[in-house]
């Protein structure tokens, strides 16, 4: 079983990682709940708002989380202030470094950026971040043509809904063709019907 953390700050955009969350809560869900565990972690543990004010009360905080397989930054408008909070970019770098796989979703990017990981790899986020994250990272390579990008452990997708489509992408690479339609036929999600 794979742990998949899903970091979350004030001002996060809800969908960035409820999709996410729900694409792997439900692949697992599916297949006698043995694949992946997925949880949320914020810096204090702390009820955070998210940026049409949903109150989310968060499993985890910085100081009591299992270890994470697979972290999911989404973006938001909490980015802009996330960027610049040192501890929180210790622990997103510490825990990229041990982590199977790190993607962001949205202006998620912006925390890799900051970080320097995306340097002279190709990346992608939402269409209106992608002047603020080429003055964060001008050594990334922003490719507006993608969906979503793997470049191995460090993966990122494009603004909100991309997110799923990452999601789906990250399963079907870890579990198979099968588990991933198996989990879009549940969701209703795209092509669905030809799977059902």
């Amino acid at each position: 079983m794979l742990n998949v953390g899903v970091f979350l700050f004030d001002k996060v955009e809800l969908l960035d990682f409820a999709g996410p969350y729900e694409v792997f809560s439900v692949t697992s869900e599916l297949n006698d709940n043995n694949l992946f565990k997925v949880f949320t972690i914020s810096q204090d543990g702390n009820i955070i708002k998210t940026v049409n004010g949903l109150q989310i009360i968060t499993d985890y905080s910085f100081k009591n989380h299992p270890k994470i397989d697979i972290l999911i930054i989404p973006g938001g408008e909490g980015t802009k202030s996330e960027i610049n909070k040192h501890t929180v970019l210790k622990w997103l770098n510490r825990n990229y470094g041990k982590s199977k796989i790190t993607f962001s979703v949205c202006s998620g990017a912006r925390l890799l950026g900051r970080l320097g990981l995306l340097d002279n790899l190709e990346s992608i986020t939402h269409h209106e971040v992608i002047p603020h994250l080429q003055k964060i990272a001008p050594k990334t390579i922003i490719n507006k043509n993608m969906r979503f990008i793997d470049n191995g452990k460090l993966m990122t997708s494009a603004g909100i809904s991309a997110g799923i489509d990452l999601s789906l992408y990250i399963v079907e690479k870890l579990c198979g063709k099968k588990i991933k339609n198996k989990t879009k036929v549940y969701m209703e999600y795209e092509d669905w019907k030809k799977f059902d």
